[in-house]
């Protein structure tokens, strides 16, 4: 009988002798929640998780519609809250450490590092010189004793070319002749495998631009389609206006955001469906905003009337509200620890997570929002 191949020694060989390589499974055994229930159940299937470690992470929007707030603000508080640093590349400057503060960001030099860049070239090389030096130093460990980090770009749509800081120079301004979708691509692309058998994310933030496009109006990421492809997640962000006072009533000032976030890519979850997250200017990301919409949609709950109905698949009372009185933590919290016990619903039961968010939109060629 023919011995068969040692895969096992191949394997070692192999990721040790070539840079940049990596072997076997990677599935994610970390996540960062949103800071959301029902954005957190849209991408990832489940209320708890959010955006996985190991992997990389875009949210676009155009200026005002929650990017920054939710990836800056609520990731990086929710991920410091589960042990993870963050190195935080800001290409706006426009990160104020008041306003980190304000929504519970650890701003200490321990847990969080603030790197102001405005070059693609300087993120990749910051980029590469970590992670070198953590597969150096933490490579050899088991991934549970490996220190957690988390990677936040905000946002790709500011970072320049050479040939961008060239002309600012010579004041001549024709434009970089299409270096800069490259440029991402090859950022992503060179960074994507190096981070999968680590709990690191890559977060990163984008812009978007109206569509010209009469056959596919939806806003379009910009900057290429490279990134796109390399994520594993992408969440499109769209601005409306919050006109709600703090019970919900229907008032003429506006209040805050409305984000309407509609997950384009998720390997996790059903791509392409859409809640609309509340962001109250005086109190931050409603945690529980969007829930009954998606209980309604996943037929959770049933209309009868004007009120909504839900029953118990666990005692089979009913429960039947207004849609303002369901929108309520305690009553929520109830569905969804119900509904994860129901054998026929593809859920698992939830934890408490905080608040927070802003906004913005998608840039790109083919990556579309509803």
């Amino acid at each position: 009988m023919q011995k068969p191949f040692d895969l096992s020694k191949f394997r070692t060989s192999v990721t040790k002798s070539i840079s940049g390589i990596s072997a076997g499974f990677h599935d994610p055994k970390d996540w960062i929640s949103t800071g959301n229930f029902a954005l957190n159940y849209l991408i990832s299937g489940d209320f708890n998780k959010g955006i996985p470690l190991g992997k990389v992470s875009v949210f676009a929007g155009e200026s005002g519609s929650g990017k920054s707030f939710l990836c800056s603000g609520s990731l990086v508080h929710q991920a410091q809250k589960m042990g993870c640093q963050v190195v935080l590349f800001d290409s706006e400057n426009a990160l104020d450490e008041d306003w980190l503060k304000a929504l519970d960001v650890d701003t200490s030099p321990e847990k969080l590092l603030r790197i102001s860049v405005s070059m693609i070239d300087d993120v990749a090389k910051t980029l590469n010189d970590f992670l070198k030096d953590y597969k150096s130093n933490y490579g050899d460990l088991e991934y549970e004793e490996m220190p957690k980090l988390v990677f936040v770009i905000d946002s790709l749509g500011m970072l320049l070319t050479p040939t961008d800081v060239a002309q600012f120079e010579k004041g001549d301004l024709k434009g970089d002749l299409g270096r800069k979708p490259k440029a991402l691509t090859a950022l992503i692309r060179n960074t994507v495998n190096q981070l999968a058998p680590f709990p690191i994310a890559l977060v990163a933030t984008n812009h978007t631009y109206a569509s010209q496009d009469m056959f596919d109006p939806d806003d379009k990421i910009s900057g290429g389609q490279g990134f796109i492809y390399a994520s594993s997640i992408v969440v499109a962000l769209q601005k409306l206006k919050l006109k709600e006072d703090a019970d919900g009533n229907k008032v003429t000032d506006v209040k805050g955001i409305r984000a309407k976030c509609k997950v384009m890519k998720s390997r996790y979850s059903k791509p392409f469906e859409t809640v609309q997250l509340k962001i109250p200017y005086d109190t931050g990301l409603e945690p529980i905003s969007g829930l009954v919409d998606i209980f309604e949609t996943k037929e959770i709950f049933t209309k009868v009337g004007n009120k909504l109905l839900y029953v118990s698949p666990v005692t089979g009372e009913e429960h039947k509200y207004f849609r303002k009185q369901w929108n309520d933590a305690e009553k929520l919290q109830m569905v969804m620890d119900e509904w994860g016990t129901n054998p026929n619903r593809d859920y698992h039961p939830l934890e408490d997570i905080d608040d927070e968010f802003e906004e913005e939109t998608l840039d790109g060629q083919s990556t579309t929002i509803e």
